[in-house]
């Protein structure tokens, strides 16, 4: 595996500022939104901004589970 390290420390910082935030927001709820009241209140004041966190989750489930020749989670192609 070539250097995956980036990705993954990445993705534990992720996961830690959401966890981080939203166990705030469950302790601090006067202090701190939930990323689900923050998306539903983005959402009703700009519509769009619904629409286009669902292309982007749609676009990356594209490139990860289509079926390319070099992608393995997309069986391989044929």
């Amino acid at each position: 595996m070539k250097k995956a390290w980036p990705w993954l420390v990445g993705l534990i910082g992720a996961i830690s500022y959401f966890a981080y935030f939203e166990t705030m927001a469950f302790i601090h709820p006067d202090q701190y939104d939930t990323l689900s009241h923050v998306v539903s209140t983005l959402g009703a004041k700009w519509p769009l901004a619904i629409f286009l966190m669902g292309f982007f989750a749609g676009g990356l489930s594209v490139h990860f589970f289509w079926p390319w020749a070099a992608n393995p989670l997309g069986k391989g192609g044929g």
